[in-house]
Formats: C-alpha cells, structure tokens, sequence
C-alpha cells in the first residue's frame, strides 16, 4: 500500500483526497476527503485573468490541505489543475504559490488528461456490474468545463468543452454585475444554445450515440442528486451510485433555474457556493441526458480526485 494524496483544483472548488492505494490488488482506503468552494475562476473568462482575491481564497485552502497531508503522513503528492488556470494569463503566480504552500507545482493538465483521470476515477469500480451496460459515457460537469468520455475498460474517446456551470453563469446570467434572480426564459435559452453548440463540438470526436450507461460527476451532478433524494444534509454514501431519473433531472433543473437565490439556499443539501451556478450546472446535465437518449444518470463521487491518486499510486 502506498499513501498518496492528491488535489484537484478547478475552477469553483479546490479538493484533497488522501487514501491508501494499491495498484496490484485494487486495494483503496481513503483516510481524507475533503472539498473548499474557492471561485478560482471568478471573472477569468472575463478578464483572463486570475483575481488577486481568488488566489487568496485558493492559497488559505491549500495552506489547510498541506496540514492535513503533513499530518497523515502521505508520501506522494499530485496537484492537478484544470480550466482556470489553463486559460488565465498570470498562471505562473498560481504554479508559485502552490508550490511555496505544498512543495509540489501543480500540473496544468490538458482537458484530454482530465478526461482520462475522471473516467479511471468514475469507472474502476463499476467493473464487472451486471447492472451496468457498457460502453460508459463519463461527464465530468465542473466550473469551467465539462469533460465527455466514452469507454469500457479505457478511455476510447474523449472531449474537453468549456461550458461549465461556472462559465456559463458568469457569461450569460450576470447583469451589471450581479446573478439573474432568477433568470429570465431569455436568457436561459443563450445558456441552452451555448451548451447545444459545445455538445455539437463533442460529437464530432466522441460517440455519444454509442453510451449505454451515464455516469456523472462532479458538484452539480452530486448536488441534483442530493435534491432527487430529498436528502436532509448531503450525504455522501447515499449519493454514491444512485441512479436519478430523466424526469427528475428535468424537474430540478427547471426548479433551479426559477428560483430566487433564497429559495435555493434554503434547500438542504445545497451548499452555499452552489446557490448561484446550479442552474446552470443542471441545465448542461439535462441537455447531455437529452442529446443522448438517457434515460437515468448514475451518480459517482468518485471522479477526478480519484484518478489523479490511482495515477501517484
């Protein structure tokens, strides 16, 4: 067994995950997981740059991590990093303050590299399920970006589209500033067509049509889940591989994105720095469930964070 740890930091939340893993044997045991909303990608599609208060809020979350690790004693560490630090001109301040905080630079992964962690941390598992007709199709909804893969023991295609629940809000749903509350039907179909058109640009590489079981991942996809259980405080084991209906999905979607702020902050299991990019998280999983004929989404949370500490171990 060897005692790994790995960070994955996107564009809405930054997350550990220290576990013991053997490789030889499948062997997993997670010690640590934990998950800080951080924004990181505030106002760099805008700008294209990363805010000085973002790289605070990220750099006083990494500074908790490297005290976690220290403490459970991990002999590898992997700081992965995904869409807002691809994009962001002023990257190399980011790559500094990681490594003065953890000792490690964090990698800048293409969205190909994302996709094949999040497929080996979604799928390694399901292997073998009766229940779970091949080949999969993995989406990995996060803030900036949404990875589409499609596999059965590897990873035979893979797209990397930048509509994430994040993006899509900041470029479609602020007004002067501030969140739609709620948005408006208007403003709602720019979103759909934006997402329509990036899931026309994962078509052309990545068959779509072949998928036999969904499985998301991510935020959004946890946090529409949590809601179709009716859940009273997230919880993580009841989330883990369930199995949330088309017709669920659609209802919260439309739910999400006609609510004010207050009433989705007020709903249990919604996390605080969800409140105002879900609907728009929920929209892409919708339109994907739709472009594809899916009639349900098996939820996993294991995804990236996963992936990226098989690959240390």
């Amino acid at each position: 067994m060897t005692r790994v740890a790995a960070v994955d930091c996107g564009t809405n939340s930054i997350r550990l995950l220290v576990a013991d893993c053997d490789p030889r044997t499948g062997a997993f045991t997670e010690l640590d997981r934990r998950m800080t909303v951080v924004r990181l990608g505030q106002g760099v599609d805008r700008t294209g740059r990363l805010a000085p208060e973002a790289l605070e809020r990220t750099f006083a979350a990494c500074r908790e991590y490297a005290r976690v690790v220290r403490e459970l004693g991990a002999e590898r560490v992997r700081f992965v990093a995904t869409s807002a630090s691809r994009d962001a001109e002023n990257r190399e301040d980011f790559v500094r303050g990681v490594r003065d905080i953890l000792g490690v630079d964090p990698e800048v992964i293409s969205g190909d590299e994302e996709a094949e962690f999040s497929f080996t941390g979604a799928t390694r598992e399901l292997t073998g399920r009766a229940d779970l007709a091949r080949p999969y199709l993995v989406v990995d909804i996060g803030g900036g970006s949404t990875e589409l893969v499609v596999g059965e023991d590897r990873v035979l295609a893979a797209r990397s589209v930048d509509v994430g629940c994040v993006r899509m809000t900041e470029r479609h749903l602020v007004v002067d500033g501030e969140v739609a509350d709620p948005p408006t039907a208007a403003q709602v179909a720019v979103v759909r067509a934006d997402i329509e058109a990036a899931l026309d640009l994962a078509a052309e590489t990545v068959p779509l049509e072949r998928a036999r079981t969904l499985v998301g991942l991510a935020g959004s996809v946890t946090t529409v889940a949590a809601i179709a259980l009716g859940l009273p405080a997230y919880d993580s084991a009841a989330i883990h591989h369930s199995r949330i209906s088309y017709e669920q999905v659609r209802a919260i979607t439309e739910r999400m994105l006609t609510a004010t702020h207050a009433e989705r902050a007020a709903i249990p299991v919604m996390h605080p720095g969800r409140v105002d990019v879900i609907g728009a998280g929920a929209l892409v999983l919708l339109a994907i469930m739709e472009r594809t004929g899916a009639r349900e989404v098996v939820v996993s949370e294991h995804d990236i964070l996963d992936g990226i500490a098989w690959s240390v171990a």
